[in-house]
C-alpha cells in the first residue's frame, strides 16, 4: 500500500454526512491503485455490496464489467497493472426513497489529482457512468451521446454505461454498443494488459 492509498483509506471527511443518509453508515474508503498501472477504471462510487467486502466491482455490475473488458478477476484484481478509482471512494449511501445518492464531490476535489499524479502515465482510461465522463472527459451532453461517440477519443479512451443490471434495457436498445464498442474496447484492454 502507498502512503496515498493509505491516507485515503483512512478518509473521514464524510462521516457526518453518511450518518446522516438513510443508510447511516461510515465511511469505508476502498482504494485500489498502484504506481504502475497501465488501465484506470473510472467508476462512479463503490455499493453497498463493495461497502462490505472492501472490494471494488465486487458483484454483478463488476461481473459484467470484466466481461466487457475481456479480463479475468485475476487480471481485473492486479493493482500493478489495473487501476480502480472511482469518483468517490466510499459508498454515498441511500436517501429516504432508497436510491443511491451521488458521489460526494469532496472525495474527487480531495484526492483525484494526487491519485492520478502518482499514477502517472496510464495507458488506457475506461470511464464507467456519467459522473467519471463528466471529470475525465468535460462530457456535458447525455450518457448516450458520450458513449456513442467513443471514436472520438479512443483508443486511449473508453466511455462506457455503467455495468449496472438498471442499463440492461439501455444495452437492449443500442446494440451497435455490444457490436461495435465492445470488440474495440476488448482489443485495446488485451494490447495494453499484454505489451510490455
Amino acid at each position: 500500500m502507498s502512503d496515498l492509498t493509505d491516507h485515503i483509506s483512512r478518509c473521514r471527511l464524510c462521516a457526518d454526512r453518511f450518518a446522516a443518509t438513510a443508510s447511516a453508515h461510515s465511511p469505508r474508503p476502498v482504494a485500489w491503485f498502484a504506481p504502475g498501472a497501465r488501465l484506470l477504471i473510472a467508476g462512479q462510487a463503490p455499493g453497498a455490496r463493495v461497502h462490505e467486502s472492501g472490494v471494488p466491482f465486487d458483484d454483478a455490475s463488476g461481473d459484467r464489467l470484466r466481461e466487457w473488458l475481456g479480463l479475468e478477476r485475476s487480471a481485473f484484481y492486479d493493482r500493478s497493472r489495473v487501476a480502480i478509482v472511482p469518483m468517490a471512494f466510499c459508498f454515498p449511501g441511500y436517501d429516504a426513497n432508497g436510491s443511491d445518492l451521488p458521489p460526494p464531490a469532496i472525495c474527487r476535489q480531495t484526492w483525484h489529482d494526487a491519485v492520478l499524479e502518482e499514477l502517472a502515465p496510464i495507458r488506457l482510461r475506461v470511464l464507467v457512468g456519467a459522473y467519471a465522463h463528466r471529470y475525465h472527459l468535460g462530457a456535458r451532453g447525455s450518457m448516450t451521446q458520450t458513449v456513442s461517440g467513443w471514436r472520438d477519443h479512443a483508443p486511449g479512451v473508453f466511455a462506457l454505461p455503467h455495468p449496472s443490471w438498471r442499463n440492461t434495457g439501455w444495452i437492449r436498445k443500442n446494440p451497435w454498443f455490444e457490436a461495435q464498442v465492445l470488440p474495440a474496447l476488448r482489443a485495446q484492454v488485451a494490447k495494453v494488459m499484454h505489451d510490455g
